[in-house]
């Protein structure tokens, strides 16, 4: 969900797998050598993004709802709601698209 907000469609992809609990979808809107920064701790590929997802998104029931975004060129930066088994409440979340596909994903430890 994402009540009113516009993103990029590989950012709004990201969104919809998290909520549809689509590991594979989600893992394949990455590059190759795409990146899931989650507060400096880094998950680098497709095994890496995987990682995550399984651990901190996907795989702990996670929900995002997009409460606000703004684009300038290939970066979107987004205020999200999360609610999992592992957080709980808002963060920040910086996209980097190439390709229409994600090179990275970033929750800014000073979110």
């Amino acid at each position: 969900m994402s009540s009113n907000v516009t993103v990029p469609a590989p950012v709004q992809a990201f969104v919809d797998a998290i909520n549809s609990a689509d590991t594979d979808a989600f893992v394949d809107l990455f590059t190759p050598d795409g990146l899931v920064n989650d507060w400096d701790t880094e998950y680098t590929g497709h095994e890496g993004v995987r990682r995550w997802a399984d651990s901190d998104a996907i795989g702990a029931l996670a929900k995002m709802t997009l409460l606000t975004a703004s684009t300038e060129a290939d970066t979107t930066t987004v205020r999200f709601d999360w609610s999992s088994r592992v957080f709980n409440g808002e963060s920040t979340g910086i996209f980097v698209v190439h390709d229409e596909r994600l090179r990275s994903f970033t929750i800014p430890p000073n979110h």
